[in-house]
C-alpha cells in the first residue's frame, strides 16, 4: 500500500515538474516574441495549457499586433515626411523629446558632411555645439527666438547657421513633444562679410600711409616754403610725387579688382598665339631700364595651338608677374616664361632665380595686401594687389594658379588654363 502511494506521488511530482518546465519554456518563447514584436504561436509551446493561459496568449498577440501597427504608421509618417522634405534646399532636422534624431534631410548632410551617421543618434553626438543645444532647450520651453545664428566650430572648419525651431506633436503616440528645426547655411555670407571688413580695414590702412606723408610734406611746404632751401623743396616735391603715384597705382589696382569681381568682368576672348603674345611682352621688358641687369627669356612650346583668351588681361598677368620678379630679385637674376601643353591644358611657368619665399607664406601670397615682409612691398612701390589680380584673371579663364618656392632657391608661378577653344 505504501509503495503504491509513493509511486503515485512520484508520478504526480514528475507531471508537475514537467508542466512547470513547459510553462517556463512557454514564457521564454512569449518574452522572445514580445521583444521581436512577432505573433506568439500557441501551438509552438505544447504542455502549457489552460483557459487563463490561452487568454493571456491572445492578449499578448493583440498587443504585439497593435505595437507593430503603430510602428508601421510611425515609420510611414516619417518616410512620407522625409520624402517631402528630403529635396528641400533648406536643412530640416526633427528630434524627439530625448534629443534622438528622427529625421534629417540631404541639405543637413551637406552642411555637416563629417557626420556620417545622423538618424537615431543623439543630437549632442552629431552636432557639437552648446549654443545649438541651448537653443533646442529654449524652443521646447517656448522661449526660442524666431531666428537664431549658431556658430559650429571644429578642428578644421567653421560654419554659421541661421536656425528656426518649433515644437510639433509626436507621431508615435508618446506624451513628449518633438522639435522641428530649419537650418539655413549662412557661412558664405559670414565669410564674405569678414572679407569685406578686412578689405576695408586694409584699404584704409594702405591709403592712410601715403596720404599722411603727402599731408605732412604739403603742410611743411605751405608754412615754410619762403624760407626753405631749394634742394629741400625739390626733395619734398619728389616725395609727394612718389606717394601720389603710389596712391594712383593703388586706386587703379582697386578698380581693376572691382571690375574682375563684378558680375560682368568684361572678358574679351580672342584666338591668340601664346608664343607671339609672350614674345612681344618679353621684348618690351628687355628694353626697360629696370631690366637692364636681368636676363628675361621665354620658352614657349611651338606646338601649342592658338588659345581662346583675353590677350589684354593675360598681358596684365604677365606684366604683374614680371614686375614682381624684377622688384624682388637681385641684379643678374634670370626670369623665364615657359609654357607647354598638358593634355587638355596649357601650363605656364614664370620662374626667377631670386631669393624665393618661405614655405609658410605660399598659401597666402595671392591674398589681397598680403606681404611676406612688412614694408617690403611699400619700399618697392607695390600695392599688394598684383597677385590677387593675377589669380582673378586666370580663374576667369577657367584656370588655376599656384606658387612654388624654396627659400634662397627662386620663385615659380604656375598658371594652368584650358587649351580648348570652347572652354569657359
Amino acid at each position: 500500500m505504501l509503495l503504491t502511494i509513493t509511486i503515485a506521488l512520484s508520478v504526480a511530482l514528475l507531471l508537475t515538474v514537467s508542466k512547470l518546465v513547459n510553462h517556463r519554456r512557454a514564457l521564454r518563447s512569449l518574452r522572445l516574441a514580445l521583444s521581436r514584436r512577432q505573433p506568439f504561436l500557441r501551438d509552438a509551446t505544447p504542455g502549457a495549457s489552460g483557459h487563463d493561459w490561452d487568454a493571456f496568449c491572445s492578449t499578448a498577440n493583440e498587443l504585439i499586433t497593435e505595437v507593430v501597427t503603430l510602428k508601421k504608421q510611425q515609420s510611414g509618417q516619417l518616410t512620407q515626411l522625409e520624402a517631402t522634405l528630403g529635396n528641400l534646399q533648406e536643412a530640416v532636422l526633427v528630434v524627439d523629446d530625448r534629443n534622438h534624431i528622427l529625421l534629417a534631410n540631404n541639405a543637413l548632410q551637406a552642411i555637416f558632411p563629417k557626420a556620417t551617421r545622423i538618424i537615431d543618434q543623439r543630437l549632442e553626438v552629431v552636432l557639437h555645439s552648446v549654443a545649438f543645444l541651448n537653443y533646442v532647450d529654449a524652443v521646447r520651453k517656448g522661449q526660442g527666438s524666431p531666428q537664431h545664428t549658431v556658430e559650429f566650430v571644429d578642428d578644421t572648419d567653421t560654419r554659421w547657421v541661421e536656425v528656426t525651431g518649433s515644437t510639433i506633436p509626436s507621431q508615435d503616440g508618446s506624451k513628449g513633444k518633438w522639435a522641428l528645426f530649419v537650418l539655413h547655411d549662412i557661412t558664405r555670407q559670414k565669410r564674405l562679410e569678414l572679407v569685406r571688413k578686412e578689405f576695408v580695414a586694409n584699404v584704409s590702412h594702405e591709403l592712410r600711409t601715403p596720404l599722411s606723408v603727402i599731408k605732412g610734406y604739403v603742410e611743411t611746404l605751405v608754412d615754410g616754403h619762403h624760407d626753405m632751401e631749394l634742394s629741400d623743396r625739390s626733395r619734398f616735391l619728389a616725395t609727394i610725387q612718389r606717394h601720389t603715384e603710389r596712391l594712383n597705382s593703388l586706386l587703379e589696382d582697386l578698380l581693376t579688382l572691382s571690375r574682375l569681381e563684378s558680375i560682368n568682368p568684361g572678358l574679351q576672348r580672342e584666338s591668340t598665339s601664346l608664343r607671339s603674345l609672350v614674345g612681344s611682352i618679353v621684348d618690351d621688358y628687355r628694353s626697360r631700364p629696370a631690366a637692364q641687369n636681368h636676363v628675361i627669356d621665354s620658352e614657349i612650346d611651338p606646338a601649342i595651338e592658338p588659345l581662346l583668351i583675353d590677350p589684354l588681361k593675360l598681358t596684365q598677368v604677365f606684366e604683374n608677374l614680371l614686375d614682381n620678379a624684377l622688384k624682388y630679385t637681385p641684379p643678374g637674376s634670370t626670369i623665364t616664361i615657359a609654357a607647354r601643353r598638358r593634355t587638355e591644358e596649357v601650363e605656364i611657368r614664370v620662374k626667377d632665380t631670386g631669393p624665393g619665399i618661405p614655405q609658410a607664406d605660399l598659401p597666402h601670397i595671392f591674398e589681397r595686401f598680403y606681404r611676406v615682409e612688412k614694408g617690403r612691398s611699400r619700399e618697392k612701390g607695390g600695392t599688394g594687389l598684383g597677385l590677387s589680380i593675377v589669380k582673378h584673371i586666370i580663374q576667369l579663364h577657367g584656370g588655376r594658379v599656384r606658387a612654388e618656392s624654396q627659400l634662397n632657391e627662386g620663385m615659380t608661378f604656375v598658371l594652368t588654363i584650358p587649351s580648348s577653344k570652347t572652354s569657359n
